[in-house]
Order: C-alpha cells, then structure tokens, then sequence
C-alpha cells in the first residue's frame, strides 16, 4: 500500500490512513459483495499491512523483508486475508488487486524467508505484468526472476526497463540494481547502485536503510 507509506521525510508510515482505507475497503466489500476486485483489493491491504509490526525496528529504521522478525506479523489480519482471497479466486474472473493479494500471501505464509515459494510469485507477477502496464510491477518481477533463475536473469529484465522513461531517473531502479549485484557478489557495483538509490529518495529512513547496505558491504 503505497499510498498508505510515506514517501518523504522521516516517517515510514501512515497508521492513519492505513486504518481508514481498510475500513473504506471493508465498506465497499460490504456494500459489493459479489465485486471481486472489491474482495481482492481488501485482501490485499490486510495481507500488507499485516507485516507492518516488523517493518520497522526500535529506531524507526527499515528492515527488509527477509530480515523481519516475522513472530511480530499480524496473524489475524493474515488468516482474514488468506482465506478472503481463496475464496475470492475460486468464484471467477481474476483482476488485478486479487493477483496482487496472492502475491502478498504467499509471502505472509512463508514461516521462513527460504520458505517463500518464488516459483510461484514469479509466476503470478507475469500474469500481473501481462494485466497492465505497470513498470513497478516489472521491477518486482525482475526480482522474483532473479529468486527463481539467479541475479543474472533478474539483472536482465532490469536491463529492459532502462527504455521506459517512466522509470527514468527513479531510485528504485538504482536499489533493486544494488539487490542483485549484492546477490550476485558484486560488491562494487552493489555499494554504487545504492548510493546512488540513497540520493535519489526523498524519505529517510529508505535512504538510512540503503545507506546501512552500501556500508556493511564495506565491512
């Protein structure tokens, strides 16, 4: 939930609007029942904002998904999320916001990050990446590829966003860069692509955090 983080100064999130969209969604699923993308959209936010508790450590510092504390997870919020999803995909047509929940719950089910299943999320961000034009969504498939087929081929479906204008100049471009040149043990190029993510966000605790990589590749 983009929308429900904050994108500048110091803050990572927004508890107050995260609070008030759920609601809303709860609403409109309520009032539209039989809205599927309805449906998939609260999923999706609960499956989201249930890792929110481990986000964040005592500092207000970032910590990355694969280092969350992840006895901290809102399994309530999770079950409620897993399970409307399930149904959700059983009853018909698939949209985009019920992808995006799958996705979320794969992750929220994995006890361990080696647990994840990325098979699977890589396969379910090709079918997202084929729904809609989305160059943020690429960027999250280049990732879940490299999981699956190692950091080269991540690197490559990287390399085929360097054309799309609206990503240029955009930090997380330089940050999932970094991710997969840490990954495939080039520390050099890593430190560079972080650095130069960290001076491209506007937020701080995302420019402490990629930073704080830069740096304990240094060590």
């Amino acid at each position: 939930m983009r929308g429900t983080s904050a994108s500048v100064g110091d803050s990572v999130h927004r508890i107050d609007l995260t609070r008030d969209a759920i609601r809303l969604a709860r609403t409109v699923h309520a009032l539209l029942p039989d809205e599927l993308e309805a449906a998939g959209l609260l999923a999706l936010m609960l499956l989201t904002d249930a890792r929110r508790p481990a986000r964040t450590g005592p500092d207000g510092e970032l910590i990355s998904l694969e280092d969350q504390d992840r006895t901290r997870w809102d399994r309530n919020a999770i079950a409620e999320g897993t399970t409307l999803i399930t149904e959700t995909l059983a009853r018909g047509s698939v949209g985009a916001y019920q992808v995006q929940a799958a996705i979320a719950a794969l992750h929220d089910e994995a006890a361990r990050p080696e647990d994840t299943d990325w098979p699977q999320i890589a396969a379910l961000y090709g079918i997202l990446k084929r729904m809609s034009d989305n160059p943020m969504v690429a960027l999250n498939h280049a990732i879940a590829t490299a999981m699956v087929q190692g950091p080269a081929a991540g690197l490559e479906r990287v390399r085929e966003l360097d054309g799309d204008e609206r990503l240029a100049g955009h930090y997380r471009l330089d940050a999932v860069r970094g991710h997969l040149f840490e990954m495939a043990g080039d520390r050099e190029q890593a430190v560079a692509r972080y650095r130069a993510a960290a001076a491209g966000t506007a937020s701080l605790p995302e420019r402490n955090y990629l930073l704080m990589r830069a740096a304990r590749l240094l060590l």
